[in-house]
């Protein structure tokens, strides 16, 4: 096993533990007993929703450079990527983890529509974090036909979480008790 494998394999074990550790966050997070830091975190779902549409247009700009096969702007917007779906993650818990959760108020049709966008948007969100993880190690690591392997349907998926949501936020907006 050369160099980049064993740190490939690295990697990639601290993407499967990242991973299962997001997962128990959300999970835990979803409790009724909430942490109380005697601090206002109502502006969080606003800031985390937009960090989540930045995270889409870097996704675009960096598929957009690879097709010009402009290397080092693609994994600057990758990079940018990462970092940004992290502070989101991490805002996202904090919210979530301090603050009651806000039930949906629409009703009628669009309430069905929310649902379905809001399920489909989680079970992807949890589906595809380890997978990201995975296509970005071996994109940093220069293995570029894992890499494109990888992130030849992982892309889209990720752009759809990505893009629902901030859309989940907006439909969500007017039912917050703020």
């Amino acid at each position: 096993m050369d160099q980049t494998d064993s740190r490939l394999k690295k990697m990639d074990w601290v993407a499967y533990a990242l991973s299962v550790v997001v997962i128990l966050l959300v999970v835990l997070m979803r409790q009724p007993d909430k942490f109380n830091f005697g601090v206002d975190f109502s502006w969080l779902p606003a800031f985390y929703s937009s960090l989540n549409a930045l995270v889409a247009v870097f996704l675009m700009f960096g598929l957009y450079f690879i097709k010009r096969k402009e290397i080092a702007k693609h994994k600057a917007m990758m990079i940018s990527a990462m970092v940004l779906s992290t502070l989101f993650l991490l805002c996202y818990v904090l919210y979530h983890a301090t603050t009651p959760e806000t039930k949906y108020c629409g009703e009628g049709s669009i309430r069905y529509f929310y649902f379905i966008l809001l399920i489909s948007h989680i079970i992807l969100a949890g589906v595809i974090l380890p997978f990201i993880l995975l296509t970005f190690n071996r994109g940093i690591l220069m293995q570029i036909a894992r890499h494109k392997k990888f992130a030849r349907w992982v892309f889209p998926l990720w752009f759809y979480v990505a893009i629902t949501g901030p859309v989940v936020y907006l439909m969500l907006r007017p039912c917050y008790n703020h």
